[in-house]
């Protein structure tokens, strides 16, 4: 929110700096985005008033004016503006005057004619980035006058970054409030006069839905004068809150809400048929909206209406049916109360966001409503005329929200501050905050104001303690805590040292949204249920994932459309999934690699990455928990079913999934190479298998190569497990280094090479030994596995 400094200070002025009045802001809660000046810098220019005007001799468009500037003699200045006239009081530019942009005035001749300065326009003043001929200024502007005085452009824009708890904040008055308690001056708001009532015409109000509009006020008023000219003081507050000008009647509905923090909303009382009811809309009502846009209404959106349609979106926007014109002549004048649940979320339902929306979302003061009726009436009054009737008001008291007291007890302070204030300190705090205070054993009894919809339990009271007390008050105490050292165990690898081997790999870890397009989701899980969201951020952002691949494919495809040929990355992070009804959150590793094996280089010849790269891969991080794991063949329905494996343990517990991503799949997403990926399940992949020592051997061990005929059927996998199974004592190691088809293998078969090393602990091994080690694997695996010797 910007407001004016020389506005804020015209309610509250303590006698400090604008740094200092910031500081103060930004430390109670109420964090300074910015501070700007009201106007750009420029010197040398005075109200001045154009006495006579003649043509110029030699430009059709171009007058030759007598301004008088305060001086015993009025000055000849050339203008080209086509609003100049006699008796105009405009800003007056004089020689040796700077304006913005480091422009200096000097005497000059436009067309032979001398010129002896400049007659401005706001954008000369920097003032407004258009501006359509010059700066009209009210008939009573004194001449003479420095500009920048009488403007009091010698301001400060101070724009305030609140946070959505603050809505008390978002009004002028709001924040003079709370610059009054940091300062500790006592400060009411003005009370309003209420303008004299002058017929007897009502419109009659009729709320259909109480609770979410607890409280409407309407009054009518004739004879308004929308022609009349907004007062440039209220035009320069409206520009230096980033309102621009829009006429004296919505210009004042504005104004109010700025200075109050209460929307209110004009009708041209003549375009409404019947009374006025507030009411949830139709399925498929159709509105149209003063930003020119249709809006097809749903069973959820609150309307203002009449007899016979729709005027506006309840606490969002009006609708041009029934807005003010220049032709408008009678307006009926709206203040309502909306409850914060009933708006929440509307305004962006259909793509708007508003002033009057961004409040009532945050909760407007349910007490604020006459007030704020009486001050916009007497300002519309004041500014276009007009006759008040009698405000009509519905309220349902059971629907307002209620205020209970909260009970502060001085020990949750002591405990919470470290230290508590005196009774008078936090008395006067909780006092200037506008809250009613009760002095009760052992602490205050506290009432909050209507305006601090944040405010409903102890600890919050305590935060305001400790915001307007000062938290640099606050004292500074060592936490005092028993160190002890924590005991690490060595059957749990740390999840940290598994991304350091894959980013030793050429991984790149990824962090991606657990929010995923359904689309993505259904492709890569079609069967999965999925939870989703009431409120999602976007349509793209829908569902929570039941896979980390989602988020993975779309990343790896971003960066391929990016000339990015080689891609790998990995995540860890939480999948949800329901499980008979309950939704659980999993803790996950995943990973993706696509393009070439190792980055362009000249040592390497170029490869393209395959289903035993990542395989390898996969295996390095086993190898880190020395845990033994089966890669089964299984199919998968994201997986290439000839290029995919389930990862179990010994136990028959699945691990993880790997493979290549599926063709249909990877034409779908728009791949245009091979996608491999991998997911494992953190919980059993960091379930690691304690290291024991075991003293090195002093005898040599013995090495055996065997090239074995097995069916295709027949794993690497079976084979090793087979041996392995032999129990063999001296069997140290088993080593496949080649798999064979082709000329002297039988088709439907297969040769594996494979090494047996063996050693023995206590002596050194004889070739009769290791022969008869080998004669009782080889009949184990041709027992098991009818494998036999390769010729």
């Amino acid at each position: 929110m910007q407001i004016s400094e020389a506005w804020l200070r015209e309610y509250v002025n303590p006698p400090i700096s604008t740094d200092e009045l910031v500081a103060q802001l930004t430390m109670a809660g109420l964090e300074v985005d910015s501070v700007t000046p009201a106007a750009a810098q420029f010197s040398g220019v005075v109200i001045g008033e154009v006495l006579a005007m003649e043509q110029h001799p030699d430009a059709d468009r171009l007058r030759v004016c007598q301004v008088a500037v305060g001086a015993a003699e009025p000055l000849q200045i050339v203008c080209g503006a086509a609003n100049v006239r006699v008796g105009l009081k405009i800003p007056a530019a004089l020689c040796g005057a700077v304006l913005p942009g480091d422009f200096k005035i000097k005497k000059s001749k436009l067309r032979g004619v001398e010129s002896l300065g400049m007659l401005c326009s706001e954008k000369e003043l920097g003032l407004v980035a258009e501006a359509h001929g010059l700066m009209e200024l009210p008939a009573d502007a004194p001449v003479g006058t420095d500009i920048r005085d009488y403007l009091q452009l010698n301001d400060m824009l101070i724009e305030v970054d609140l946070t959505p708890n603050r809505a008390d904040c978002l009004s002028v008055q709001g924040i003079a409030r709370e610059v009054a308690v940091l300062n500790q001056i006592n400060w009411q708001a003005e009370a309003v006069s209420p303008p004299t009532v002058r017929h007897d015409q009502t419109l009659a109000v009729n709320v259909l839905a109480p609770d979410a509009c607890p409280r409407y006020l309407g009054r009518l008023i004739t004879g308004v004068n929308v022609s009349a000219e907004t007062p440039l003081w209220m035009q320069e507050r409206l520009r230096r809150s980033g309102v621009r000008s829009l006429g004296p009647v919505v210009d004042v509905t504005n104004y109010v809400l700025l200075e109050l923090g209460q929307p209110l909303h004009a009708f041209d009382a003549d375009k409404l048929q019947g009374g006025i009811s507030v009411r949830w809309a139709v399925a498929d009502e159709e509105l149209a909206l003063l930003n020119g846009q249709t809006i097809k209404l749903d069973a959820e959106a609150l309307v203002i209406a009449d007899d016979q349609q729709a005027l506006a979106l309840a606490g969002v926007m009006g609708g041009s049916g029934s807005a003010v014109s220049d032709a408008t002549q009678n307006i009926f004048l709206e203040c309502a109360f909306f409850a914060p649940y009933s708006i929440a979320g509307k305004a962006r339902r259909f793509g708007l966001h508003t002033d009057s929306s961004h409040r009532f979302e945050r909760g407007v003061d349910a007490t604020l409503q006459e007030r704020a009726i009486a001050r916009a009436t007497r300002l519309i009054i004041d500014i276009a005329g007009g006759s008040v009737g009698e405000i009509t008001e519905a309220t349902a008291s059971q629907f307002l929200p209620q205020r209970p007291a909260i009970w502060v007890r001085r020990q949750r302070v002591a405990k919470i501050l470290g230290m508590v204030p005196d009774d008078a300190t936090v008395n006067g705090i909780f006092q200037r905050l506008g809250m009613v205070v009760e002095n009760v054993p052992d602490g205050w009894q506290v009432t909050p104001p209507g305006c601090r919809f944040d405010i409903a339990i102890e600890v919050d009271l305590i935060e305001e303690i400790a915001r307007i007390y000062g938290y640099n008050q606050l004292p500074s105490t060592s936490l005092l805590m028993r160190a002890e050292l924590g005991k690490a165990t060595e059957s749990v690898l740390d999840i940290s040292r598994v991304a350091d081997l894959l980013v030793d790999r050429g991984y790149q870890e990824a962090i991606t949204y657990s929010f995923v397009d359904e689309e993505i989701q259904a492709t890569v899980a079609p069967d999965d249920e999925v939870i989703r969201l009431k409120n999602p951020i976007s349509s793209e952002l829908a569902i929570m994932r039941t896979s980390l691949w989602c988020g993975l494919l779309k990343a790896a495809l971003y960066n391929t459309n990016r000339q990015q040929n080689r891609v790998r990355f990995f995540e860890t992070g939480l999948r949800f999934v329901k499980k008979d009804g309950v939704t659980h959150q999993e803790s996950r590793l995943a990973g993706l690699a696509l393009g070439s094996v190792l980055p362009e280089q000249w040592g390497e010849k170029s490869r393209k990455a395959d289903f035993f790269d990542m395989k390898a891969d996969v295996e390095a991080i086993f190898a880190l928990t020395e845990r033994d794991v089966r890669f089964t063949v299984a199919e998968h329905t994201a997986l290439h079913p000839g290029q995919s494996a389930k990862i179990e343990s010994l136990a028959g517990e699945t691990i993880g999934w790997l493979g290549m991503l599926h063709p249909s799949l990877e034409k779908q997403l728009g791949f245009d190479t091979q996608v491999f990926l991998f997911d494992l399940d953190q919980q059993l992949l960091l379930d690691k298998r304690v290291s024991s020592f075991k003293p090195l051997s002093k005898f040599p061990s013995m090495r055996r190569d065997l090239a074995l005929i097995v069916k295709e059927e027949i794993s690497a996998d079976d084979v090793v497990d087979c041996i392995k199974d032999s129990d063999e004592p001296t069997l140290q190691h088993v080593v496949i280094f080649d798999i064979y088809r082709g000329k002297g293998v039988d088709d439907g078969s297969k040769s594996i090479a494979l090494s047996l090393y063996l050693q023995n602990d206590l002596q050194t091994l004889t070739d009769s030994e290791v022969d008869a080690v080998v004669a009782r694997i080889l009949a184990k695996l041709t027992n098991q596995t009818n494998a036999k010797l390769r010729d």
